[in-house]
């Protein structure tokens, strides 16, 4: 067994510490400190060290109300992560490579390949998906413009049944006034 497969997490539990925060998909500074085997502070320390390596698009500290929801993502059942009193540093793909060089580990190295990887099948992944829901939006709106234009029928329907109705009922309705003996 070489050093690399000892070192391989599952893709499946990298990609249940993947969030969706700010509208980018991130990972928290707590799952990667676990990840690469060092403490949650001394992470935080690197980071705060080399501050300069992390601008807000490779890494943002949460707010109150978005550690809260993140919180609430999990129920009462993490006690660790209910616990939380300090906003932790959510990290983008970007922010995920710097930390390898931040960590300087050949463990965050390895893990950091595996990351990079992932969130390079999650991007191809929605790439192909995006084809297919491109279409299927065409086809939600053309069955929406079928859905008026059936409507259209269906009132045309009932103009012209109410006009045949009318009709029917001018045809047969008593005559009044004077009559006349068709034999004269």
């Amino acid at each position: 067994m070489n050093e690399e497969n000892k070192l391989m997490v599952p893709d499946e539990l990298i990609m249940s510490k993947i969030y969706l925060i700010r509208g980018q998909k991130v990972m928290m500074d707590r799952d990667l400190a676990e990840l690469y085997g060092v403490e949650t502070r001394r992470l935080k320390e690197q980071v705060k060290r080399n501050r300069s390596r992390f601008p807000e698009d490779f890494m943002f500290e949460l707010t109150k109300e978005e550690m809260e929801e993140w919180r609430s993502n999990f129920g009462t059942s993490n006690r660790e992560i209910m616990g939380l009193r300090i906003p932790p540093f959510a990290f983008t793909e970007h922010g995920v490579l710097m930390l390898a060089s931040v960590l300087n580990s050949e463990r965050a190295v390895q893990v950091n390949i595996q990351v990079v990887r992932i969130f390079t099948k999650m991007r191809e992944m929605l790439l192909t998906h995006k084809d297919i829901l491109i279409r299927l939006e065409q086809i939600e709106n053309s069955i929406s413009e079928h859905d008026d234009k059936i409507m259209l029928i269906f009132e045309y329907l009932k103009q012209f049944e109410k006009a045949k109705q009318e009709e029917l009922e001018y045809k047969n309705r008593p005559r009044i006034g004077f009559k006349t003996s068709e034999k004269e």
